[in-house]
Protein backbone atom coordinates (compact mmCIF):
# COMPACT_ATOMS: atom_id res chain seq x y z
CA UNK A 1 0.00 0.00 0.00
CA UNK A 2 2.60 2.39 0.37
CA UNK A 3 4.73 3.07 -3.28
CA UNK A 4 3.19 3.71 -6.45
CA UNK A 5 5.47 2.13 -8.54
CA UNK A 6 8.11 -0.74 -8.75
CA UNK A 7 11.92 -0.67 -9.47
CA UNK A 8 15.01 -2.56 -8.21
CA UNK A 9 15.56 0.09 -5.82
CA UNK A 10 12.84 -0.49 -3.64
CA UNK A 11 11.71 -3.48 -1.57
CA UNK A 12 9.17 -5.64 -4.01
CA UNK A 13 6.63 -5.61 -1.04
CA UNK A 14 6.79 -1.86 -0.92
CA UNK A 15 4.93 -1.70 -3.82
CA UNK A 16 1.01 -1.24 -4.12
CA UNK A 17 -0.82 -4.75 -5.77
CA UNK A 18 -4.11 -4.70 -7.59
CA UNK A 19 -4.59 -7.82 -5.44
CA UNK A 20 -5.15 -8.82 -1.60
CA UNK A 21 -1.93 -10.06 -0.29
CA UNK A 22 -2.67 -12.26 2.97
CA UNK A 23 -1.86 -15.47 3.87
CA UNK A 24 -4.72 -16.34 5.97
CA UNK A 25 -3.10 -19.07 7.99
CA UNK A 26 -0.15 -16.92 9.01
CA UNK A 27 -2.89 -14.51 9.97
CA UNK A 28 -4.73 -17.19 12.38
CA UNK A 29 -0.92 -18.36 13.54
CA UNK A 30 -0.32 -14.38 14.24
CA UNK A 31 -3.44 -13.89 16.14
CA UNK A 32 -2.97 -17.24 18.18
CA UNK A 33 0.61 -16.33 19.61
CA UNK A 34 -0.40 -12.73 20.14
CA UNK A 35 -3.30 -13.79 22.95
CA UNK A 36 -0.42 -16.71 23.88
CA UNK A 37 2.07 -14.40 24.67
CA UNK A 38 -0.07 -12.13 26.44
CA UNK A 39 -0.77 -9.27 24.21
CA UNK A 40 -4.37 -7.53 24.07
CA UNK A 41 -4.60 -5.27 20.97
CA UNK A 42 -4.09 -5.65 17.45
CA UNK A 43 -3.67 -2.43 14.94
CA UNK A 44 -5.17 -3.56 11.84
CA UNK A 45 -3.67 -1.53 8.72
CA UNK A 46 -7.08 -1.75 6.61
CA UNK A 47 -6.27 -0.24 3.90
CA UNK A 48 -7.30 -1.22 0.22
CA UNK A 49 -8.35 -4.57 1.75
CA UNK A 50 -11.70 -4.28 2.61
CA UNK A 51 -14.58 -3.67 -0.27
CA UNK A 52 -16.12 -0.32 1.99
CA UNK A 53 -19.80 -0.09 1.70
CA UNK A 54 -19.42 3.61 0.81
CA UNK A 55 -16.30 3.37 -1.40
CA UNK A 56 -16.17 -0.02 -2.89
CA UNK A 57 -13.92 1.32 -5.67
CA UNK A 58 -11.11 1.32 -3.60
CA UNK A 59 -10.84 -2.27 -2.84
CA UNK A 60 -8.21 -4.64 -4.58
CA UNK A 61 -9.35 -8.37 -5.55
CA UNK A 62 -10.11 -10.60 -3.04
CA UNK A 63 -10.60 -7.64 -0.61
CA UNK A 64 -12.77 -8.91 2.86
CA UNK A 65 -16.48 -7.69 2.35
CA UNK A 66 -17.17 -5.69 5.75
CA UNK A 67 -19.19 -8.96 6.88
CA UNK A 68 -15.82 -11.22 6.70
CA UNK A 69 -13.91 -8.17 8.26
CA UNK A 70 -16.89 -7.93 10.99
CA UNK A 71 -16.89 -11.72 12.04
CA UNK A 72 -12.98 -11.58 12.11
CA UNK A 73 -13.39 -8.83 14.72
CA UNK A 74 -15.60 -10.79 16.89
CA UNK A 75 -13.70 -13.72 16.64
CA UNK A 76 -10.60 -11.57 17.55
CA UNK A 77 -12.27 -9.86 20.65
CA UNK A 78 -13.09 -14.18 21.73
CA UNK A 79 -9.34 -14.31 21.66
CA UNK A 80 -8.90 -11.40 24.09
CA UNK A 81 -7.59 -8.95 21.76
CA UNK A 82 -8.49 -5.60 20.99
CA UNK A 83 -8.64 -4.95 17.47
CA UNK A 84 -8.29 -1.20 16.58
CA UNK A 85 -8.72 -0.02 12.94
CA UNK A 86 -5.54 1.97 10.89
CA UNK A 87 -6.08 3.94 8.21
CA UNK A 88 -2.75 5.74 7.15
CA UNK A 89 -3.76 9.42 5.51
CA UNK A 90 -0.29 10.64 5.39
CA UNK A 91 0.36 11.66 1.74
CA UNK A 92 3.48 9.34 1.94
CA UNK A 93 1.12 6.11 2.48
CA UNK A 94 -1.88 6.36 0.92
CA UNK A 95 -1.29 4.89 -2.09
CA UNK A 96 -3.99 2.64 -0.87
CA UNK A 97 -7.03 5.51 -1.99
CA UNK A 98 -6.58 4.57 -5.23
CA UNK A 99 -7.55 7.81 -7.60
CA UNK A 100 -7.91 9.49 -4.14
CA UNK A 101 -4.32 9.54 -3.72
CA UNK A 102 -4.11 12.47 -6.33
CA UNK A 103 -7.16 14.64 -4.28
CA UNK A 104 -5.17 15.18 -1.96
CA UNK A 105 -7.28 18.50 0.15
CA UNK A 106 -10.02 18.74 -2.14
CA UNK A 107 -13.93 18.58 -1.64
CA UNK A 108 -14.00 14.93 -3.11
CA UNK A 109 -10.85 14.12 -0.44
CA UNK A 110 -12.03 15.37 2.55
CA UNK A 111 -15.65 13.37 1.56
CA UNK A 112 -13.83 10.11 0.85
CA UNK A 113 -11.70 10.79 3.72
CA UNK A 114 -14.71 11.72 5.88
CA UNK A 115 -17.16 8.52 4.59
CA UNK A 116 -14.37 5.66 4.83
CA UNK A 117 -13.22 6.63 8.70
CA UNK A 118 -17.28 7.12 9.80
CA UNK A 119 -17.73 3.22 8.33
CA UNK A 120 -14.82 2.01 10.09
CA UNK A 121 -15.52 3.65 13.13
CA UNK A 122 -19.43 1.71 12.90
CA UNK A 123 -17.56 -1.37 11.32
CA UNK A 124 -15.04 -1.43 14.93
CA UNK A 125 -18.00 -0.77 16.74
CA UNK A 126 -16.70 2.48 18.48
CA UNK A 127 -13.57 1.51 18.89
CA UNK A 128 -10.93 3.52 21.61
CA UNK A 129 -8.45 4.39 19.22
CA UNK A 130 -8.44 5.20 15.42
CA UNK A 131 -4.65 5.59 14.23
CA UNK A 132 -4.89 7.90 10.89
CA UNK A 133 -1.13 7.34 10.75
CA UNK A 134 0.23 10.80 9.34
CA UNK A 135 4.40 9.80 9.15
CA UNK A 136 6.99 10.45 7.01
CA UNK A 137 5.01 12.92 5.08
CA UNK A 138 8.27 14.42 3.25
CA UNK A 139 9.93 14.98 -0.53
CA UNK A 140 12.81 12.27 0.86
CA UNK A 141 10.44 9.66 1.72
CA UNK A 142 8.51 9.64 -1.52
CA UNK A 143 11.15 9.57 -3.53
CA UNK A 144 10.94 6.34 -5.16
CA UNK A 145 6.81 7.24 -6.16
CA UNK A 146 5.76 8.24 -9.22
CA UNK A 147 2.90 11.15 -7.88
CA UNK A 148 4.67 13.28 -5.12
CA UNK A 149 2.22 15.29 -2.79
CA UNK A 150 3.53 16.63 0.42
CA UNK A 151 1.19 19.06 2.64
CA UNK A 152 2.88 21.86 4.40
CA UNK A 153 2.31 24.62 6.80
CA UNK A 154 -1.27 25.31 7.65
CA UNK A 155 -2.83 23.29 5.04
CA UNK A 156 -1.09 20.00 6.76
CA UNK A 157 -2.86 20.99 10.19
CA UNK A 158 -5.94 21.90 8.53
CA UNK A 159 -6.51 18.46 6.76
CA UNK A 160 -4.61 16.65 10.56
CA UNK A 161 -7.07 18.74 12.66
CA UNK A 162 -10.56 17.42 9.78
CA UNK A 163 -9.16 14.26 9.95
CA UNK A 164 -9.23 14.76 13.87
CA UNK A 165 -12.84 15.94 14.07
CA UNK A 166 -13.97 12.62 11.85
CA UNK A 167 -12.58 10.49 14.33
CA UNK A 168 -13.62 12.42 17.51
CA UNK A 169 -17.04 12.95 16.10
CA UNK A 170 -17.33 8.87 15.76
CA UNK A 171 -16.47 8.52 18.75
CA UNK A 172 -13.05 7.09 19.03
CA UNK A 173 -9.67 9.12 19.48
CA UNK A 174 -7.48 10.15 17.48
CA UNK A 175 -3.84 8.20 17.12
CA UNK A 176 -1.26 9.50 15.05
CA UNK A 177 2.92 8.72 14.48
CA UNK A 178 4.68 11.22 16.07
CA UNK A 179 7.22 11.92 13.56
CA UNK A 180 6.27 15.44 12.67
CA UNK A 181 7.72 16.37 15.70
CA UNK A 182 11.60 15.60 14.96
CA UNK A 183 11.65 18.37 12.49
CA UNK A 184 8.87 21.05 13.73
CA UNK A 185 9.39 20.19 17.53
CA UNK A 186 8.09 24.09 17.97
CA UNK A 187 4.99 24.08 15.49
CA UNK A 188 4.18 20.30 16.98
CA UNK A 189 3.55 21.56 20.31
CA UNK A 190 2.01 24.90 20.25
CA UNK A 191 -0.49 23.09 17.64
CA UNK A 192 -0.82 19.40 18.97
CA UNK A 193 -4.49 18.49 20.93
CA UNK A 194 -3.16 16.79 24.07
CA UNK A 195 -6.30 14.56 23.25
CA UNK A 196 -4.56 13.00 20.50
CA UNK A 197 -2.69 9.86 21.15
CA UNK A 198 1.22 9.52 20.23
CA UNK A 199 3.47 6.78 18.82
CA UNK A 200 6.74 8.12 18.79
CA UNK A 201 8.54 5.57 17.02
CA UNK A 202 12.63 4.33 17.13
CA UNK A 203 13.96 1.30 16.08
CA UNK A 204 17.40 1.71 16.57
CA UNK A 205 20.01 -0.43 19.32
CA UNK A 206 21.14 2.82 21.40
CA UNK A 207 19.08 5.39 23.42
CA UNK A 208 19.87 8.22 23.98
CA UNK A 209 18.99 12.24 24.47
CA UNK A 210 21.33 12.85 22.19
CA UNK A 211 19.23 10.83 19.46
CA UNK A 212 16.53 13.34 18.43
CA UNK A 213 14.31 9.68 17.41
CA UNK A 214 14.60 8.62 21.04
CA UNK A 215 14.98 12.76 22.62
CA UNK A 216 11.25 12.81 21.24
CA UNK A 217 9.90 10.55 24.23
CA UNK A 218 10.85 12.84 26.47
CA UNK A 219 9.66 15.98 24.94
CA UNK A 220 6.51 14.67 24.96
CA UNK A 221 6.37 13.51 27.96
CA UNK A 222 7.42 16.90 29.16
CA UNK A 223 4.52 18.53 27.44
CA UNK A 224 1.79 16.34 28.97
CA UNK A 225 1.21 13.89 26.43
CA UNK A 226 -0.47 10.47 25.93
CA UNK A 227 2.10 7.96 24.51
CA UNK A 228 2.26 4.20 23.47
CA UNK A 229 5.97 4.02 22.11
CA UNK A 230 6.62 1.63 18.69
CA UNK A 231 9.82 -0.62 18.37
CA UNK A 232 10.42 -2.83 16.12
CA UNK A 233 12.63 -6.09 14.61
CA UNK A 234 13.06 -4.67 11.40
CA UNK A 235 16.12 -3.45 12.04
CA UNK A 236 17.68 -5.01 15.26
CA UNK A 237 15.52 -7.71 17.57
CA UNK A 238 16.54 -6.08 20.82
CA UNK A 239 15.11 -2.97 20.31
CA UNK A 240 11.39 -3.52 21.50
CA UNK A 241 12.80 -4.44 25.34
CA UNK A 242 15.16 -1.49 24.88
CA UNK A 243 12.50 0.67 24.07
CA UNK A 244 10.24 -0.65 27.38
CA UNK A 245 13.32 -0.17 29.09
CA UNK A 246 13.74 3.36 28.46
CA UNK A 247 10.46 4.38 28.35
CA UNK A 248 8.74 2.79 31.17
CA UNK A 249 12.03 4.95 33.17
CA UNK A 250 11.35 8.23 31.77
CA UNK A 251 7.97 8.70 30.73
CA UNK A 252 4.58 8.78 33.49
CA UNK A 253 2.41 5.61 33.98
CA UNK A 254 -0.28 7.89 33.85
CA UNK A 255 0.67 8.76 30.18
CA UNK A 256 2.31 5.32 29.26
CA UNK A 257 -0.21 3.35 27.82
CA UNK A 258 1.24 0.59 26.63
CA UNK A 259 3.41 0.03 23.52
CA UNK A 260 3.16 -1.10 19.97
CA UNK A 261 5.16 -3.69 18.00
CA UNK A 262 5.83 -4.05 14.23
CA UNK A 263 7.90 -5.83 12.17
CA UNK A 264 6.93 -3.80 9.35
CA UNK A 265 6.46 -6.82 6.89
CA UNK A 266 3.48 -7.78 4.92
CA UNK A 267 1.46 -10.91 6.31
CA UNK A 268 2.95 -13.58 3.81
CA UNK A 269 4.05 -16.70 4.33
CA UNK A 270 7.85 -15.90 3.51
CA UNK A 271 8.08 -13.36 6.39
CA UNK A 272 6.81 -15.71 9.46
CA UNK A 273 10.08 -15.79 10.64
CA UNK A 274 9.92 -11.96 11.51
CA UNK A 275 5.95 -11.94 12.40
CA UNK A 276 6.99 -14.80 14.72
CA UNK A 277 10.25 -13.73 16.40
CA UNK A 278 8.45 -10.05 17.18
CA UNK A 279 5.61 -11.16 19.00
CA UNK A 280 7.90 -13.46 21.06
CA UNK A 281 10.10 -10.32 21.60
CA UNK A 282 6.93 -8.71 23.14
CA UNK A 283 6.27 -11.63 25.03
CA UNK A 284 9.52 -11.48 26.76
CA UNK A 285 8.98 -8.02 27.51
CA UNK A 286 5.73 -8.97 28.87
CA UNK A 287 7.73 -11.44 31.13
CA UNK A 288 9.86 -9.33 32.51
CA UNK A 289 7.73 -6.51 33.55
CA UNK A 290 5.80 -8.87 35.91
CA UNK A 291 8.72 -9.98 37.31
CA UNK A 292 9.55 -6.19 38.09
Amino acid sequence: MWADREADDIPEYYSAKPYLRLDINLWNDILKKMADVGMNMVVIDLGDAVKYESHPEIAVRDAWTVKRLRDELSRIREMGLEPIPKLNFSACHDTWLGPYSRCVSTDTYYEVCRDLISEVIEIFDKPRFFHLGMDEETPQHQRHHRYVVVRQYDLWWHDLYFLFEQVEKGGSRPWIWSDYLWHHPEEFFSKMPKTVLQSNWYYGPKFSKRIKYVKAYLDLEEHGYDQIPTGSNWAVPENFQKTVTYCRRHISPTRLLGFLQTSWKPTLEEYRQQHMQAIELVGEAIKRWEQQ
